[in-house]
């Protein structure tokens, strides 16, 4: 939030506050695409090029309704549990009440934000006739809080909040690319660039708070924090597969032919470079504060893939 004026920023600049209802035009008659191609990793791949061309289509809508549902309930039941107990003064954290003002403008951005996504699901399945697969958040979000529990089983609400630290900081290419690409259907260029520009005021927060909250924590708890954060990061950029399987497999692929797909699509090579290059930001944190010096830190960050 702007350090001026926070409650003007959001009150002029917030998607709730200033963007209309996205609505879906005429465009899916006209070809326009769900999901630009270059962001599936498998969408060049040759078992899929052979697919019929609605397999095709109905492939990469199903890709963009997953990015929607997990973005609905990350922002739900990752991020606002977090920002909830900021702004309700339960975090364990000596912060202003301005931050937990900003925490409560944050609340509301991110419940916002997962109405959208849901509504742009809505009114494509719709529109389009190709229905949302069910999405399972329930193993990603395991996942990612065994690497709390693992390195901070002492402080459970920290590690917590240091999922969101390490996910509001990442940069990711959807944010960045989707509304840049006019053949793609403009009710999801509208939305991703929505939700892109709340996202950096978000990221200004959590980086400031980061700064904070890492200030006021003894020498022996910095070390486990420095330890804990590359798995949090690689925990929450690693590619969940399973909808992509089951969305291959929806789209006419036989059991051999979508391992097949996966593993070319998915090498650990080219995913630690997507995993490098989305955490450049928030490494770029973490080195500036300090957590990479304390005793044991650079080991666990270079360790992790995550330096260059």
């Amino acid at each position: 939030m702007s350090a001026a004026d926070p409650r003007r920023e959001w009150d002029e600049r917030a998607g709730v506050r200033t963007c209309p209802r996205r609505r879906l035009g005429d465009e899916l008659d006209a070809g326009q695409l769900f999901f630009p191609p270059a962001l599936v990793p498998y969408g060049d791949h040759p078992r899929v090029r052979a697919l019929p061309a609605p397999h095709r289509r109905a492939l990469f809508a199903r890709h963009l309704y997953h990015y929607l549902d997990f973005t609905t309930q990350f922002e739900t039941r990752v991020v606002n549990r977090v920002t909830e107990r900021i702004a309700g003064g339960r975090s364990g954290l000596d912060v202003r009440t301005a931050t937990r003002l900003d925490a409560y403008r944050i609340y509301v951005d991110e419940g916002y934000h997962s109405l959208c996504s849901l509504d742009v699901i809505d009114q494509l399945s719709r529109a389009s006739g190709i229905a949302p697969a069910p999405y399972d958040f329930a193993p990603f979000l395991a996942r990612l809080d065994a690497v709390g529990e693992g390195a901070l089983p002492d402080a459970g609400r920290l590690a917590q909040l240091l999922q969101v630290v390490v996910f509001e900081t990442l940069i990711t290419a959807i944010l960045n690319d989707v509304p840049k690409d006019p053949r793609v259907l403009t009710l999801v260029r509208d939305t991703v660039r929505d939700h892109a520009r709340d996202e950096g005021r978000h990221h200004v927060f959590f980086a400031g708070l980061f700064r904070e909250v890492w200030g006021q924590q003894p020498a022996a708890l910095r070390g486990r924090i420095a330890r804990c954060l590359p798995g949090l990061i690689r925990s929450s950029l690693l590619p969940d597969l399973r909808p992509v399987r089951a969305s291959l497999a929806a789209a006419g692929l036989g059991p051999a032919d979508v391992a097949a797909v996966v593993a070319d699509s998915y090498p650990a090579d080219r995913v630690d470079q997507g995993i490098r290059t989305a955490s450049r930001h928030a490494v770029r944190l973490f080195e500036e504060t300090g957590v990479l010096d304390v005793p044991g830190g650079r080991e666990a960050f270079s360790t992790a893939e995550l330096l260059r």
